[in-house]
């Protein structure tokens, strides 16, 4: 199992749980059992692509981020990427920081 593999399990639980919602409430989704959902919030078994994208849909996620992210501390990245923004704005050109604004802008974006 592979680290993409690991973010994936992980990332689908959190979201799930974040969201408030149950393993039937996915399964229901990608008509699977709720053994399929635990499954693969376990990391035994992956979903396939119909069902990722049924997942990236119902979660509001890009598949990129499911993948490639821990989502679980990717949320606060958001805060502590404006928190250094703020403490260092000073030292920084006016091209820099229309850079830095953009780049937490689309984090954000990435991120709901």
């Amino acid at each position: 199992m592979d680290d993409n593999t690991l973010y994936l399990a992980s990332n689908i639980k959190y979201l799930r749980t974040t969201m408030g919602k149950t393993q039937q409430d996915l399964a229901k989704i990608c008509n699977k059992s709720n053994t399929a959902i635990s499954n693969w919030e376990k990391g035994i078994r992956e979903p396939d692509a119909i069902d990722l994208a049924k997942i990236s849909k119902f979660f509001k996620v890009s598949l990129d981020l499911l993948f490639l992210k821990d989502l679980r501390f990717f949320k606060n990245n958001d805060d502590e990427l404006e928190t250094l923004y703020k403490k260092n704005k000073d030292r920084l050109s006016s091209k820099d920081k229309e850079h830095i604004k953009f780049i937490i802008e689309q984090a954000k974006k990435d991120n709901n």
